[in-house]
């Protein structure tokens, strides 16, 4: 399964970087089909991970297959993300939308970034799935 990734600095331009990205990738696999719905979750949790997660950045790994894709995005903070309550036009709606394009395949789990893989060190990956994945997919 290929996999890909990428280290983004805390800047302004953090989710387009990261939407260019992952729209190469996908269209790259002959994914286009769900290239739209990847770069919005994209762009949403990198601008969780730049407006939450002070640090040294965000990393980004995508595994894919011939059908679907798992993104991961990583950052330094330990604070596992929750889904508020109820809807707050201020904000707050990134995980809602993650869980509604994603059909609620998505989670969060404790590890850092190194070279694109999860390590012992501090952090976490929030991630999410779209697309088949079948027994060779880019499940856990």
């Amino acid at each position: 399964m290929p996999e890909y990734s990428l280290r983004i600095p805390p800047h302004a331009t953090s989710p387009r970087i990261a939407r260019d990205f992952v729209t190469s990738v996908l269209h790259a696999q002959r994914l286009g089909a769900i290239v739209d719905d990847a770069a919005l979750c994209i762009s949403e949790l990198v601008t969780n991970s730049c407006v939450h997660a002070a640090g040294a950045g965000t990393g980004l790994l995508l595994v894919t297959n011939l059908a679907g894709v798992r993104a991961t995005v990583f950052d330094t903070d330990v604070t596992l993300p929750v889904m508020r309550e109820g809807y707050d036009a201020e904000g707050g709606r990134g995980l809602w939308i993650l869980d509604s394009v994603t059909g609620g395949r998505w989670g969060a789990e404790r590890g850092g970034w190194r070279t694109g893989h999860r390590s012992g060190e501090g952090g976490k990956g929030v991630w999410f799935e779209l697309g088949a994945l079948g027994p060779s997919g880019p499940g856990r």
